[in-house]
């Protein structure tokens, strides 16, 4: 693989291109190891801050080994567009992330889709951003912290980040040197535990503390990242504080597989839709997908955005039809190939899928 410059070098297709090699591994924190990737011909990457990658992640050594997939946000910058990179935090009992922290070293060769997702830096930039983050929500404001640095923005950036302890706070280096670098860039760090030498704020965000802390709340636009908890109670801060709804924005995974949960009830007229590998039936109703009928009849499927965007439920429809309107996370040959997303498809006959 030729990383040299070369101006004739093709870029990365996200419909065709899937094998990226790892250069480089590297700890953040204790539980959180950076892995950064280039194209295995040498692609160069067309990126948005912010944005993130589907990995298929083999569970075990050797080819023809099963996979699961998962989507990781990029942690490096879009305007350095030879390499990317993701930082993965190790979930107690995470079979994908212990696997990768586990096993994935330096050459080794990885299936991964993408670039995917709309969370990201606005256009035009406005006047004065907080990018606001709790846990492993970090990843994409770290990228886009790095790219408003490599353009030499002007944007006057707020960047907060509230962890559980000061080990548990990824990238403080280098967002500190960030902030040593460009008056216009000043980084809160919110520790639960204020033990090991913090001299800054410590507990959980709130009306008051955020108030006191960015008391230009009302006038940034914020883009905020992570647990559902949080991101709750930031929405509530931000509402209270009179941040416009237009200038809030913000994701979340859940990049669990998704568990049994009644989120809407059982159709009783409609389509049947068969999960042959574990022996279920379900009756889908003509309004709901795939997913959500499955998840209120107690079928467990993997499942983060629930709409399209990351592939993580992705499955073969062995037959049958259905009505499908994605928004990236499938590509063009994998439907060709008959395979669906179940978060975004509806069946318009009976139908029997691989899952």
């Amino acid at each position: 693989m030729d990383l040299t410059c070369d101006p004739a070098a093709r870029w990365w297709d996200r419909e065709t291109d899937a094998d990226l090699v790892c250069l480089a591994v590297h700890d953040e924190t204790p539980d959180i190891r950076t892995f950064t990737f280039a194209g295995a011909q040498g692609q160069s990457f067309a990126l948005e801050a912010g944005q993130y990658f589907t990995f298929d992640v083999p569970l075990e050594s050797g080819e023809g080994a099963a996979t699961e997939p998962r989507c990781y946000s990029l942690s490096s910058s879009a305007l350095r567009p030879r390499t990317i990179a993701v930082s993965v935090k190790r979930v107690p009992g995470g079979r994908v992330s212990n696997r990768l922290h586990e096993a994935l070293r330096v050459g080794d060769t990885i299936r991964a889709m993408g670039p995917s997702g709309a969370f990201t830096l606005p256009r035009p930039l406005p006047e004065k951003l907080l990018l606001l983050s709790a846990g492993s929500g970090i990843t994409p404001m770290i990228a886009m912290a790095r790219t408003l640095a490599d353009a030499a923005a002007r944007t006057d950036v707020v960047f907060f980040h509230a962890a559980r302890s000061l080990a548990d706070f990824a990238f403080a280096a280098d967002l500190q040197a960030l902030a040593r670098a460009n008056p216009r860039f000043r980084v809160i760090f919110l520790p639960e535990d204020g033990t090991g030498g913090h001299f800054g704020p410590v507990g959980r965000i709130s009306v008051e503390l955020l108030g006191a802390l960015v008391p230009d709340l009302a006038a940034r636009t914020v883009l905020c990242c992570g647990p559902a908890p949080f991101m709750a109670a930031a929405r509530a801060i931000g509402v209270a504080a009179g941040v416009p709804q237009a200038a809030w924005l913000e994701e979340s995974f859940d990049l669990a597989p998704v568990e049994s949960t009644v989120d809407e009830a059982p159709a009783k007229t409609g389509f049947s839709a068969t999960f042959s590998r574990q022996n279920r039936t379900i009756t889908v109703g003509a309004d709901q997908t795939l997913l959500s009928a499955a998840r209120a009849q107690g079928v467990v499927l993997p499942s983060s955005c629930a709409n399209g965007l990351c592939g993580t439920c992705k499955a073969r429809l062995v037959s049958g039809q259905v009505a499908m309107a994605h928004n990236g996370g499938i590509r063009q040959r994998e439907i060709d190939a008959g395979f669906i997303l179940p978060c975004c498809a509806r069946p318009l006959t009976d139908v029997v899928i691989e899952r």
